[in-house]
């Protein structure tokens, strides 16, 4: 009994720590830049595939590979916001018409990168092996690699959160997040502050990709699932709150891992139902205001 409970539990913080990666990314994106990155997947993908790459054809360790592909989507987001969401938001003469326009410029991304993957890396399953022996923990048996990617993401998660905690940046973008009017006023750079959170997204998109690969196989379109499971994430904690999605990708995770020991096949639909429930009963979610 303690040895099931100690896999699910192990299970629900792996998937859970991925999930609060993903999210924090997402609500960066939407809660600060107030822009619905449906393409929020692709960075996930990207990710993946990157990792994948350099560790296959050049043998650069995984770990080592996320901090050579963060900068990389760290520009690509930057860039994408300095130019396409920032070119609509001038053209917008309203926040409510700039989120429209930009949720379906997001769109057309998520097709432009999906194919660009399919045609560099094609439509098959890829996978590899790293660090794929078990680690005895209470008697229950864990690869090593979802042990080490449970810890990479709880460190990645919590050294993001005192970065918006207590830098100056940090506090910009929080403050950025809460008004942005107001803090234009206060010396914020408000253009600067919402390409940086794009990028800043995109990178956690990245780093959630890399840590995903090693331990499940990826697909060139596996983007848009955790897009969703990010939108989820994001409700659950509460739009705009950080520290909502990290307590919602936890949390999500756990309930996942739960439902999967029942019953594999409804992990997805446990989802989609808490998420229905959520814009019922309580659309602020956890931490929302």
């Amino acid at each position: 009994m303690i040895v099931t409970f100690l896999d699910i539990v192990i299970a629900g913080l792996l998937m859970g720590g991925i999930y609060a990666l993903i999210a924090v990314g997402l609500s960066l994106q939407y809660g600060v830049a107030r822009v619905l990155n449906i393409s929020h997947g692709e960075f996930i993908m990207i990710g993946a595939f990157g990792t994948w790459m350099l560790y296959k054809m050049v043998g650069i360790n995984p770990l080592i590979t996320l901090a050579m592909c963060g900068p990389v989507l760290f520009l690509i987001g930057f860039f994408l916001h300095k130019t396409l969401f920032r070119s609509l938001l001038a053209s917008s003469a309203s926040a409510d018409i700039f989120e429209a326009k930009s949720m379906l410029a997001s769109f057309g991304l998520l097709f432009i990168i999906q194919n660009i993957a399919i045609l560099t890396w094609g439509a098959d399953i890829k996978s590899y092996s790293y660090l794929n022996y078990g680690v005895n923990l209470g008697g229950a048996l864990f690869a090593a690699n979802r042990l080490v990617t449970l810890l990479f993401a709880v460190v990645i998660s919590t050294a993001f959160y005192l970065f918006l905690a207590f830098t100056r940046l940090g506090k910009g973008i929080r403050a950025a997040a809460q008004d942005p009017r107001t803090a234009g006023l206060m010396g914020v750079n408000i253009n600067q502050v919402l390409a940086l959170c794009f990028g800043f997204g995109a990178v956690m998109a990245g780093l959630a990709g890399g840590l995903l690969s090693m331990c499940y196989p990826i697909t060139t379109t596996m983007g848009m699932e955790y897009t969703i499971i990010a939108i989820i994430v994001v409700v659950l904690g509460g739009l705009g709150s950080i520290v909502g999605s990290f307590i919602g990708g936890f949390l999500l995770g756990i309930i996942g891992s739960i439902v999967t020991y029942i019953e594999p096949g409804l992990a997805m639909v446990s989802y989609y139902v808490i998420f229905i429930v959520l814009l019922l009963a309580k659309p602020t979610g956890i931490l929302g205001k």
